[in-house]
């Protein structure tokens, strides 16, 4: 299940050029990777192998639009919980800390709750630690999943079978309006919301990007162990 997290965590980072040229390895991996569900490993598949395909800057701009532009749809597991509340803030500290015992030393761009780094993290762990870790992200992740099923996205099969793994049932029904939600999000982070992070450009989009994709990507080789 460990190595399983691992990769499936690299799907969801900005598809730079590191992650692209990554990607036929990395479907390989899944194809064969036997932690994997094996009724998840052809969607995944598939999905790595149309984001290797697609055209570069039109996997970015997806990207942007889904995860960056679209709070109901953010990777990142506290805005869900917490919004810019000051509790985010605190249980974002404590996570770091949590992440730093294991010996993960997240790049100081990177939020500690941003999925595919929790992720990464929790593939340091023994099942045994793991697995209720994940259990308790999977009403996030199962938000996320209806989302991105709504609208379509090749995204939501990493979704389907983060849930499988933690042997959570998909459940929730997305209404959101689509359309209407980019607006009502660019002005509501107009209006100074609450950040954490490093400086003073630790804004939403300050922390994504290809430097942060690219760190993982190498943290992460999808051809290690």
């Amino acid at each position: 299940m460990m190595r399983a997290l691992k990769l499936v965590g690299l799907l969801l980072l900005y598809p730079d050029r590191t992650l692209r040229t990554a990607l036929p390895d990395l479907a390989a991996a899944l194809a064969t990777e036997p932690s994997l569900p094996a009724a998840h490993r052809p969607g995944l598949v598939a999905f790595a192998r149309a984001l290797a395909a697609t055209d570069p800057y039109a996997a970015e701009e997806t990207y942007v639009a889904l995860f960056d532009r679209t709070r109901t749809l953010s990777l990142h597991l506290f805005e869900h919980a917490f919004g810019d509340s000051r509790a985010r803030g605190q249980a974002m500290v404590a996570l770091g800390e949590r992440y730093r015992q294991e010996g993960l030393e997240p790049d100081s761009r990177e939020l500690p709750d941003y999925l595919p780094l929790f992720l990464e993290f929790l593939s340091l762990l023994p099942a045994a630690e793991a697995l209720p870790m994940l259990k308790e992200a999977a009403p996030v992740m199962d938000k996320l999943r209806a989302g991105l099923e709504r609208r379509e996205s090749g995204y939501a099969a990493v979704f389907r079978t983060l849930l499988a793994i933690a042997e959570m049932p998909a459940t929730a029904i997305d209404e959101a309006p689509a359309e209407d939600e980019f607006a009502a999000m660019d002005r509501e982070w107009e209006e100074a919301a609450v950040t954490f992070g490093p400086g003073e450009g630790g804004g939403p989009q300050a922390d994504t990007g290809c430097g942060r994709a690219s760190e993982m990507v190498r943290r992460m080789n999808p051809t290690g162990s």
